[in-house]
């Protein structure tokens, strides 16, 4: 049995104007794709169907969505401490009551899209953090700041946009006090193990009125005022709270999508064709030019050998394609769901070969030597 093939071709087939296109990247180091997934993996999970809104205005809501705030009613909040949610409601906004304390969702989430449309209070009263400030705390833990940052000063990690306390955004796109503003954020919650052990730390992707301003930031842990707090194990869904700093900052249009895990293969899925040992005189019978499809002016691939396996050079690729034998005449690529079954005449000369890739197939015809 031939050892495994550390070198992985990665490549893929389109179809466009009838021509087949094939694109394979320079060979990798690595063990295969996302969750050991064979690449192009027909057997691979295929995405849920999502009903899209019906438009592309922010007020545009998908149909999965979960909405929290829909300017009528408080019905998806509550307090801290489990009561009423003492906010205002009214005109289709809901409005911080000062003084009346953090409200947090009924609902309890974890990784999540999530679009929030805010404004500060018009007119401005106050500078730096007491000017229009409230906060987003993501599982009531990592806070997305929103505070009126519209010309106006203070520390970089606390303008609006912000990883509080962590990470400044990479731009102020901050509107004027008193006009709608959005945020549009990408999730991932923290990984622990069974111990409690951080095993991948929490992720935020976050666009500020159209502006990317947090770039897939990994978290440092928890944040705080003042301190910085390394994480702490918990559920892997939480309530979302939203601040109460004393200022009558309004939101509307508040809604979210949960995210799933991606599938993980089963054994099945992860299991690979086994090698089996050729001679290199067998791989000989192998070698040489082949035209791939009928057209005119198609392509030709080489196939030249290795000293346990085939190469497969396309014209337009850089890095040949490695292929190992599993059988007489299929061979295998080593992390992609893709073969190729070669022909044979009746007196065992090799004629051609079926090229299989996913769920596409296109045939090779072997040219005379």
């Amino acid at each position: 049995m031939s050892p495994r093939f550390r070198h992985v071709g990665q490549f893929c087939l389109i179809a466009t104007t009838g021509l087949l296109a094939v694109l394979i990247a320079d060979e990798v180091h690595n063990t295969g794709t996302d969750r050991g997934w064979k690449q192009h993996d027909i057997h691979r999970p295929k995405p849920p169907v999502v009903e899209a809104s019906g438009g592309t205005s922010s007020s545009s809501i998908p149909k999965d969505a979960v909405v929290l705030v829909d300017g009528k009613s408080l019905d998806a909040w509550q307090s801290k401490s489990g009561g009423p949610a003492g906010w205002k409601v009214a005109d289709g906004v809901m409005e911080v009551t000062p003084g009346a304390g953090a409200i947090q969702t009924k609902g309890k989430f974890g990784d999540i899209q999530l679009h929030v449309e805010w404004a500060s209070p018009n007119p401005t009263n106050g500078t730096g953090q007491d000017r229009g400030n409230s906060g987003i705390f993501l599982m009531g833990k990592y806070e997305i700041q929103v505070l009126d940052s519209y010309r106006a000063e203070t520390y970089a990690d606390g303008q609006a946009g912000a990883i509080y306390g962590q990470y400044p955004p990479l731009f102020n796109a901050s509107r004027r006090p008193g006009e709608w503003q959005t945020y549009d954020i990408a999730f991932r919650r923290p990984r622990f193990d069974k111990a409690g052990k951080l095993i991948d730390p929490a992720r935020v992707t976050l666009i500020h009125n159209g502006i990317l301003v947090q770039n897939n930031e990994s978290l440092l842990g928890l944040t705080y005022w003042l301190k910085w707090s390394p994480y702490e194990a918990h559920e892997d869904a939480a309530p979302i709270e939203l601040q109460d700093h004393g200022h009558p900052v309004k939101f509307r249009n508040m809604w979210l999508r949960n995210l799933p895990e991606r599938p993980a293969p089963s054994a099945k899925d992860l299991k690979r064709p086994e090698a089996v040992a050729m001679s290199e005189h067998d791989l000989d019978r192998f070698l040489g030019q082949y035209v791939l499809g009928t057209k005119e002016n198609a392509p030709k691939v080489t196939v030249t050998r290795g000293r346990t396996h085939l190469l497969m050079k396309f014209p337009f690729l850089p890095q040949p394609l490695v292929i190992e034998p599993v059988s007489p005449l299929v061979f295998a690529l080593p992390q992609t769901d893709g073969e190729f079954r070669f022909q044979e005449d009746s007196q065992g000369r090799v004629t051609g070969a079926t090229f299989r890739i996913g769920d596409g197939e296109r045939s090779l015809m072997k040219l005379p030597r």
